[in-house]
């Protein structure tokens, strides 16, 4: 973050036209309000730091929340990793599969993608007594003998997601598998990954994957093309709306 304000100041100092950043991961975007007294909302502050460098543009990928383009002043684009991990996910696709929310908080992004695949949609019910540990209640909707896809905008240090794919497991699923933009993978996350029922971890190239995480449980799909034509259509001045998915 600190480099790209850096070069953000140095382009604006050379008398750049236009600068856009482009943030494939939007990072601090979690802390986006006030959950409890006394903390940051680091995620606007993270915008306001942007804005006052000198971005005139904001090009990003799969915020935890979309209502932190309105902490901007400026133009935000915010594209879906939709079409590129739905048309992996197409060749899983039966009368079998269901999606599933990690939380109430993502049944949005889940049911997009559910009406995208055709496919029903199950709840999990989670509280979080503390930052990054996660419990997980009740499982809302039929998950037996069900090829669940979870779907999540990052895995951090994947202890939700582990403890969902061993409730759905629970419930009878058939089998596991999740769908992430971010891999953040910190901390225990790789353990955690690998002990789990989960078949298969699916996420983007938003965030490098370390040599150690490109184990035989996690695909990463390249954004490269998707990202490279909205820079290409800004650059150019014409219309980025065909490249958000419904």
């Amino acid at each position: 973050l600190m480099e790209l304000l850096i070069m953000i100041d140095a382009a604006k100092r050379a008398s750049a036209g236009r600068i856009t950043a482009v943030m494939p991961y939007y990072g601090y975007g979690r802390q986006d309000r006030k959950d409890r007294p006394r903390v940051a909302i680091t995620a606007k502050l993270v915008a306001d730091l942007l804005t006052a460098a000198g971005a005139d543009r904001i090009l990003t990928i799969d915020l935890h929340a979309d209502q932190i383009q309105g902490f901007f002043n400026i133009p935000v684009d915010h594209l879906y990793a939709d079409p590129v991990i739905l048309s992996y996910l197409s060749k899983f696709k039966d009368d079998n599969c269901c999606v599933v929310s990690p939380d109430t908080g993502g049944v949005e992004r889940t049911r997009r993608v559910g009406r995208r695949l055709k496919m029903p949609l199950a709840i999990i019910d989670k509280r979080r007594p503390e930052p990054n540990v996660a419990e997980v209640h009740h499982v809302i909707g039929e998950v037996k003998g069900k090829n669940c896809i979870v779907v999540d905008d990052m895995v951090d240090t994947a202890g939700t997601l582990t403890l969902v794919a061993k409730a759905l497991v629970a419930k009878g699923a058939t089998s596991v598998r999740a769908i992430a933009t971010h891999a953040v993978l910190s901390g225990p996350a790789l353990e955690r990954i690998s002990e789990s029922p989960l078949d298969e971890l699916i996420v983007t190239n938003t965030i490098p994957l370390s040599d150690e995480a490109k184990g035989a449980k996690i695909t990463q799909l390249s954004l490269a093309e998707h990202l490279g034509e909205a820079i290409r259509r800004i650059h150019f001045g014409e219309s980025v709306s065909s490249l958000f998915i419904d």
